[in-house]
């Protein structure tokens, strides 16, 4: 079974609704505006279609399936802590393989370098505690041998 797939002239619909992110041919992203409107006139009664009618979106060039599951992912994003956030961005993952410009490229680097020196950063600390435990270790076990040889 194949997915519905959007016309160029219905991504160029949707791409004109301020609600709406993105749109390619097989997916559309929403803005937080309109998850959190969604959200509250669903919660005060009123029917997906009508909300995505009232909001300049045809409910039927989206399809009963897409209607459902944005249903249901509204509800699963008024109950997350971050709320209607778009997180997607923010998950690692795989790397990406596009081309990158200079600017996103000295801002990755600069980050990867910040990082880099936060992790030295807490390897020295974590170096530094070890040796100095081990001296507490050591300075113990010759007071107990000083201690030993005095009893002597």
């Amino acid at each position: 079974m194949g997915r519905n797939k959007f016309s160029e002239e219905q991504q160029i619909q949707l791409r004109s609704n301020p609600f709406i992110e993105k749109v390619s041919e097989t997916t559309i992203s929403y803005t937080k505006e309109f998850k959190e409107r969604f959200h509250h006139e669903y919660q005060t009664g009123k029917g997906p279609s009508a909300i995505l009618s009232d909001m300049g979106i045809d409910p039927t060039l989206l399809g009963e399936k897409r209607r459902s599951s944005l249903v249901q992912r509204i509800k699963e994003y008024a109950s997350r802590i971050d709320g209607y956030q778009d997180l997607r961005g923010k998950n690692s993952g795989r790397p990406s393989t596009k081309e990158l410009t200079d600017v996103d490229r000295i801002k990755r680097l600069e980050h990867q370098i910040r990082y880099l020196k936060q992790e030295n950063e807490f390897l020295k600390k974590t170096e530094f505690l070890d040796r100095q435990a081990e001296w507490q270790e050591n300075q113990k076990q010759r007071q107990k041998k000083n201690s030993d040889t005095s009893k002597k």
